[in-house]
């Protein structure tokens, strides 16, 4: 069973950066489209951005422009770059592939406030 390990989350400006990642326990993450999703309280869990495995990168209209997803398919982790947050960015952020078929982790939190 594959394994997902998200970190890099915690409390940031507006307008500030922050880099997730997640590390998996198994090799056979490099064949698979991953994804970035985040929850908000009292919301449902979305999908943020999704890589292929050659690369290709898809974002939501909500982060275009500001959010970057990148892969080490040789570490086995994802990458999440943030850019120019907002608080409505806030949530707990976590990977899995795309669709989400493989065991949740325990996310990383995310909070944009001044």
């Amino acid at each position: 069973q594959v394994q997902l390990v998200e970190s890099g989350g915690g409390l940031v400006q507006p307008g500030g950066s922050l880099r997730l990642s997640c590390a998996a326990s198994r090799g056979m993450y490099s064949l698979l489209t991953m994804g970035w999703y985040r929850q908000a309280p009292g919301k449902q869990r979305d999908l943020v951005a999704t890589i292929t495995s050659p690369g290709s990168t898809n974002y939501a209209d909500s982060v275009k422009g500001r959010f970057t997803i990148s892969r080490d398919n040789a570490k086995n982790t994802l990458y999440l770059q943030m850019n120019s947050l907002k608080p409505e960015d806030t949530a707990v952020y976590y990977c899995n592939r795309q669709p989400a078929v493989l065991p949740w982790g325990q996310g990383t939190q995310v909070t944009v406030s001044s």
